[in-house]
């Protein structure tokens, strides 16, 4: 423990967070459930393994950083903080790669006999914040990455990334499905003379 009171723990593999090993994110609160009312502040950050969604991954290997405040409660623990993990995917309008960080605030309740479906259960004298991470980081990745926000993509007639060359292809061609529409509201608004 740090002499700001902090738990700090080494990187670690996030497949060894539990277990009779008491991986970095396994933390006993045996003293905590105890005394109602007091803290307890933690910080780890662990290496990612096997997480993503899709083709939207956190590369193996990558920090996950936790940073959160225990309170003790009469019937449990709340567990409350952020949680962050940088991703990558490839970009959905230029196909270039895209990259960001997922960043969680979290707010859990973990107690010994959970009296509510949303309640984790505190695993004899510790909690595994394992699922908690896994959980809020898969929740976090975007469903639609970009490689930044004013992303021109790709030409959809010649093909270019138009955010490095430029494209005389026409941007105002009419979507053919319209056709009969474009044909009626002509029809009802004539053109001024």
């Amino acid at each position: 423990m740090s002499a700001s009171g902090r738990l700090d723990r080494p990187a670690a593999s996030l497949d060894r967070m539990s277990g009779p090993e008491r991986g970095p994110l396994v933390v006993p609160v045996t003293e905590l459930v105890r005394k109602p009312g007091s803290h307890k502040h933690v910080t780890a950050t662990v290496e990612a393994e096997g997480m993503g969604v899709g083709e939207i991954r956190v590369p193996d290997g990558a920090p996950l950083t936790v940073d959160v405040e225990f309170e003790a409660l009469s019937d449990g623990v709340v567990v409350h903080g952020t949680v962050t993990a940088p991703w990558e995917a490839i970009c959905r309008r230029c196909l270039g790669p895209a990259r960001g960080l997922a960043a969680a605030v979290v707010e859990e309740i973990y107690q010994v006999k959970p009296t509510s479906e949303e309640a984790f259960t505190v695993d004899g004298d510790a909690i595994d914040l394992g699922p908690l991470v896994r959980e809020n980081v898969l929740v976090e990745l975007p469903l639609a990455p970009v490689c930044r926000a004013d992303c021109a993509g790709l030409c959809p007639t010649c093909g270019v990334d138009r955010n490095t060359d430029p494209c005389a292809c026409a941007t105002t061609a009419p979507d053919p499905r319209w056709a009969a529409l474009e044909g009626l509201r002509q029809q009802l608004d004539p053109p001024v003379t």
